[in-house]
């Protein structure tokens, strides 16, 4: 089978799935493969600012995404102590304004589902579960790649290979990239209910973000506003790799402890049933570049920490970017590899700082979290807003195809 337009991928998540979308769209054939037997909801809800809404316009999936998203007014950024709103940052009409593209809110498995099935509808497309990929060796004309299904060897050649397999990435241990992620001394916990199951006041289409001592918790719609998806994040010692050990509610309390957390936080707390938590973790070193033709996108390439939201929004940029430079460099994929690192390197890279940055922010308690919230209160949610123009103004290539109407 001729390889000159064939890029493979290695993982089948969000950065993985976007990818094959946006390159089938430059004109390329892509084989996706993916350890996972099969393609099931996992992980939290999601928070797409518009830099990463505009792509997904861009590739075609208003109409598969608008029954599954909302579009949050605002956020109310809460104190978690005394349970008052401390400002409201305007989302909704305003984001769109501003934006040209909406902010939105939705399960990442839904995500994944609507990508999912707009790369199996496309013909240049083949997504191939149960797929591990072992190794990779480069040669004159490309790459091959070699994967295992049980005992059955998949062997795939093509022009490039793209390691889009998340923090853990074995792309990149084959890449010999050392640094191990960092773990971030944090613990994230969600869980999600029916929105009927919590206050009226907290079924509005908001972004609530409460901040406390120790910890801070966020909560919104998805699911089309059915469900409210709760992440609340903590400092902590425990570090077990994985997305979905099981948590226990007492425990989660014990982090917002009632003497310095207001009963209407703990009472949200204290709705769902079932808790599911995961170790947080990064790497402070950028990821500077992969070695011929292969390279990595998303958590693999420089994992996010979620305090700016942007773990998805910078994989569907990367996805983007990687597929404008393929397309745009088709006799020379190295160089297109080697033009998307160059291009991604300071944007990826200031927007993990921010996020710990933010993550220090959210942090700070006492005297120092009392002057945050002065400072935020005497602020206008539109001045706060933007601060997040740098981030939520970036635009796709210019040949990516721009939507006629917007989520």
């Amino acid at each position: 089978m001729a390889s000159e337009r064939h890029v493979i991928v290695a993982g089948a998540g969000i950065a993985g799935l976007t990818a094959a979308l946006a390159l089938a769209r430059a004109g390329l054939r892509v084989t996706v493969l993916e350890q996972a037997p099969k393609l099931e909801e996992a992980g939290a809800g999601l928070q797409l600012s518009p830099n990463a809404t505009r792509v997904l316009e861009a590739l075609g999936l208003r109409e598969r995404l608008l029954p599954l998203v909302t579009a949050p007014q605002a956020i109310r950024v809460m104190n978690g102590g005394s349970g008052r709103e401390i400002v409201r940052i305007p989302l909704g009409s305003e984001a769109l304004r501003r934006y040209g593209a909406p902010f939105l809110t939705l399960h990442r498995g839904d995500l994944q589902t609507v990508l999912a099935n707009a790369a199996q509808a496309q013909r240049d497309i083949t997504l191939k579960l149960g797929v591990r990929v072992d190794d990779f060796a480069t040669h004159p004309h490309g790459i091959t790649v070699q994967g295992r299904r049980g005992q059955q060897v998949v062997d795939e050649r093509g022009i490039a290979l793209i390691g889009a397999d998340g923090i853990w990435s074995g792309v990149r241990g084959k890449l010999r990239r050392p640094r191990a992620p960092r773990f971030a001394h944090r613990t994230a916990w969600r869980a999600l209910v029916p929105a009927q199951h919590v206050p009226a006041e907290f079924q509005q289409p908001f972004v609530h973000l409460w901040l406390g001592l120790d910890a801070h918790l966020v909560h919104y719609p998805v699911k089309g506003g059915r469900q409210i998806n709760f992440v609340g994040i903590v400092h902590d010692k425990w570090q077990e790799t994985g997305w979905s050990t099981a948590g226990d509610r007492a425990e989660i309390l014990r982090h917002f402890a009632r003497w310095s957390w207001s009963d209407k936080a703990r009472d949200l707390i204290a709705i769902p049933d079932t808790w599911v938590k995961w170790a947080l973790y990064d790497r402070k070193a950028p990821f500077k570049g992969g070695d011929g033709p292969v390279t990595l996108i998303g958590d693999a390439a420089h994992p996010m920490l979620p305090f700016l939201a942007q773990g998805a929004g910078m994989a569907i940029e990367d996805a983007a970017v990687v597929a404008a430079c393929l397309g745009d460099n088709l006799d020379n994929p190295v160089q297109a590899l080697r033009d998307y690192e160059k291009a991604r390197l300071t944007r990826a890279a200031r927007a993990a700082k921010a996020s710990r940055k933010q993550a220090r922010i959210y942090g700070l308690t006492g005297p120092e979290g009392f002057v945050r919230n002065t400072v935020m209160r005497l602020t206008s949610g539109e001045k706060l807003l933007g601060r997040y123009d740098w981030l939520y103004n970036w635009q796709p290539p210019d040949h990516v195809a721009r939507p006629e109407q917007p989520l």
